[in-house]
């Protein structure tokens, strides 16, 4: 029996939970991995782009540099608008595929990024 499609309606629910297990079990292993590592990964990433953005305020300040903000916004709403797409879409597509993988792994997605 694979894990996309629903076991026939004869079996009782403990049954029918039994056969959803491994696809819920996986998927929320992965999704708490995915959910710690996008975490560790976002705050990393912040750290850097708060240091970035101090040492060019730091340098226009200074008259070292001028720094055209519209010009860098208009540059990145594009690229932040497609990735946005691109993200729900794949989450989209997680989920449809296969409904118990994908339930486990968005829930434990979520518990994995309020981890300590």
């Amino acid at each position: 029996m694979s894990l996309s499609s629903p076991p026939p309606a004869s079996h009782s629910l403990p049954d029918l939970l039994l056969s959803y297990l491994p696809g819920l079990s996986v998927g929320a292993i992965l999704g708490f991995c995915a959910g710690y590592a996008i975490k560790k990964i976002g705050r990393m990433t912040a750290l850097i782009v708060g240091l970035l953005f101090l040492a060019l305020q730091i340098m226009a300040w200074q008259g070292l540099l001028t720094v055209h903000w519209p010009r860098i916004q208009a540059l990145a709403e594009p690229w932040l608008h497609q990735g946005g797409e691109q993200l729900s879409n794949w989450g989209l597509r997680i989920l449809q595929t296969n409904l118990p993988f994908g339930g486990g792994f968005v829930a434990a997605l979520l518990l994995g990024l309020r981890a300590r």
